[in-house]
């Protein structure tokens, strides 16, 4: 809800006829991130930060750059995962074209040349929406993936076309160990959180959910739907393609085509399905879950001894069920139930 007190327009969430201010989620966020920033990288062990903490941080930003497109500007998107792979193998060519190029300035680098990819892609959406757009957007991933594979200079002419990935180093110190490099993509990640936070409660963003709600009567109002379309895929890829640079330095070591396939596109839509489609909370929440499910299955198939045959296909067939029970009982997904949950344990014990 928006309400003005004193010339100033204030945020707040309005439940049951009772106004929350919303310092009491900023107050939330800094201790979450506190914790993350000082306990996390010292109680975690080196597996826990490099196989579930980093990927969970990265495919974070991922989600939220689809949730950008998809959840606030209303454009289904099927490439998240071809925008991720422009992301990473400019940031390659930009360190390895350009002697001496800070590996930040290379992300972010990369993260323009995906905007440029988005917004090129993105055309389309000025004609077509709807399970038509989302068919361009598949197209993008089959053609990014196409030129990755037969243009030998994106790879430097590898044979194999799995890169070694270079070295992350910031003003001299080398990014190596799993604790350092969990601590950079924590401070990527909640730096373009909350600018994305920021964005969204500005007019940029109101502009998005008004051709959401929309287009018809938001370009009657005075939005022009072609720049405010094209800027919506553009900061969406960008954000894609900043994860994919974290995805291929901080995470894998390598810059390779097939490690940006169909599948990982679809397990980004699956991240905010399940978290909550226009909610930056829930593309954290989607993609813990999703990072941390395939987790508990393994252990639970181990310790049930199921059968192999059941045990590698219980991951889909538990993915598949999830994402019919949140369309259908809760389609706000998991962002949606914690508001319903901490209100709850606000009120309790005396709900009245």
């Amino acid at each position: 809800m928006f309400y003005r007190e004193a010339g100033q327009f204030k945020t707040s969430y309005e439940t049951d006829g009772q106004i929350l201010p919303i310092r009491q989620d900023r107050m939330a966020l800094m201790v979450t991130l506190g914790v993350a920033l000082l306990v996390l990288p010292f109680v975690s062990s080196p597996y826990v930060l490099s196989a579930i903490l980093i990927p969970f941080l990265i495919f974070s930003l991922a989600a939220l750059g689809l949730n950008i497109l998809t959840g606030y500007a209303g454009q289904l998107s099927l490439g998240t995962a071809a925008f991720m792979a422009v992301g990473a193998f400019a940031s390659y060519n930009f360190v390895l074209r350009i002697p001496g190029i800070p590996v930040l300035l290379a992300f972010v680098l990369g993260g323009l040349s995906a905007a440029l990819v988005g917004m090129a892609f993105g055309l389309p959406s000025l004609r077509i929406r709807g399970f038509y757009l989302a068919a361009a957007t598949l197209a993008t991933q089959f053609f990014v993936v196409w030129c990755l594979t037969k243009i030998g200079w994106l790879t430097n002419y590898s044979s194999s076309g799995v890169i070694t990935a270079q070295k992350m180093e910031i003003l001299g110190y080398t990014f190596e160990t799993p604790e350092s490099k969990y601590l950079l993509v924590l401070v990527i990640v909640a730096i373009m959180a909350l600018l994305a936070k920021n964005m969204i409660r500005s007019n940029v963003g109101r502009s998005w959910m008004a051709v959401r709600d929309m287009d018809v009567a938001a370009e009657v109002i005075g939005f022009r739907l072609m720049r405010t379309k094209l800027l919506a895929f553009a900061v969406s890829s960008f954000y894609c393609g900043v994860a994919g640079a974290l995805y291929a330095f901080a995470y894998l070591g390598t810059v390779e085509p097939e490690a940006y396939n169909l599948e990982l596109s679809f397990r980004i839509l699956f991240m905010i399905i399940i978290g909550g489609v226009g909610s930056v909370l829930g593309s954290f929440l989607g993609a813990a879950f999703i990072v941390l499910l395939p987790v508990f299955l393994n252990v639970l198939a181990h310790g049930l001894a199921l059968p192999t045959t059941v045990a590698s296909n219980l991951e889909l067939m538990v993915f598949g069920a999830l994402i019919i029970f949140f369309l259908i009982v809760e389609p706000h997904g998991l962002a949606r139930l914690w508001q319903i949950g901490k209100e709850k344990l606000r009120l309790w014990p005396f709900p009245h």
